[in-house]
């Protein structure tokens, strides 16, 4: 981490955005499951530059946290295109969807379908935060066939 602390970061990445933006390759959705499966992606959001992280599991759940508030029921899907992200139950549930872009070891994270960009971040292998040591386990509903008999699905 810069030693001048988040907000110098923040100032860096924001003046850097629109040059980066520029020479950014944009992902399709295999591309960003294969980046983001099993590993941390964590940054901050634009705008706000309140942080997030979260370790996207092969079974579609991702732990951490947004904006410092962590994640009881948040999973994570690709399309053919973009990355999506749900949080609560069917009947009130939020969907955000991203298209994503990579820029060396940046990823710009354009809100679908303004193209406004949301966040940056990088990719961390693994769970270097221990996102998933003691989180409530849940399943998400995209994969309720794959779920052990008896698990929580995603509530809030």
């Amino acid at each position: 981490m810069d030693r001048r602390g988040p907000a110098s970061l923040v100032l860096a990445v924001t003046l850097l955005a629109g040059t980066v933006a520029a020479a950014a390759e944009r992902l399709d959705g295999e591309a960003i499951r294969r980046a983001f499966e099993g590993n941390t992606v964590a940054g901050r959001y634009s705008g706000s530059h309140q942080p997030f992280s979260e370790y996207h599991h092969p079974d579609g759940r991702a732990t951490g946290h947004n904006r410092n508030v962590p994640n009881r029921d948040a999973c994570w899907i690709t399309t053919a295109d973009a990355v999506c992200y749900y949080y609560g139950p069917q009947e009130s549930r939020r969907t955000y969807c991203f298209t994503v872009e990579r820029s060396d070891r940046l990823y710009i994270l354009r809100s679908r379908p303004s193209g406004r960009i949301n966040g940056m971040a990088t990719v961390e292998p693994g769970d270097p935060a221990r996102a998933s040591a003691g989180s409530p386990a849940w399943a998400c509903d995209g994969l309720i066939s794959r779920a052990p008999a008896g698990t929580r699905l995603a509530e809030r």
